[in-house]
């Protein structure tokens, strides 16, 4: 009696997908993670709409107007007779931003608004701006 033998299929190589799996979403959990979301820090103020507003990227020092009428340089609050003061000290702390940027509440006067972006003027900045937000952005 002649007994055949079967021949044995050769293994072929096979990627184990688990292991691959799980490392995908082990990155994916990282930049999720690490990833900056957009979110902008600093007193809250009703910026004023305006329809050719842009989105702004460089590096500034901010001037808030609440409205209230209360200044902040960043997130200090800063009494108006030293915000001259202030602002020169800022400016040549980071001697590459003379960018201000004057952020007031659309409820504040334009008379306090004109006022802080002089002071700003005489501080020593080189470029001023006046926040707005794009019309409507608002919900």
């Amino acid at each position: 009696m002649l007994v055949h033998r079967k021949k044995k299929e050769r293994y072929r190589m096979q990627a184990p997908m688990t292991p691959l799996i799980d490392i995908v979403f082990m990155l994916l959990i990282y930049f999720l993670l690490t990833t900056n979301f957009i979110s902008e820090s600093g007193i809250d103020v009703n910026l004023p709409e305006s329809s050719s507003a842009a989105a702004r990227e460089r590096q500034e020092i901010t001037v808030y107007l609440d409205r209230d009428d209360k200044i902040y340089l960043g997130e200090e609050p800063v009494a108006l007779n030293n915000l001259q003061q202030r602002l020169e000290n800022r400016l040549r702390a980071e001697p590459g931003s003379s960018l201000v940027m004057v952020k007031a509440d659309r409820s504040v006067d334009l008379e306090s608004a004109v006022n802080v972006m002089d002071i700003a003027r005489a501080a020593g900045a080189g470029r001023l701006f006046l926040a707005t937000e794009k019309a409507g952005k608002r919900p």
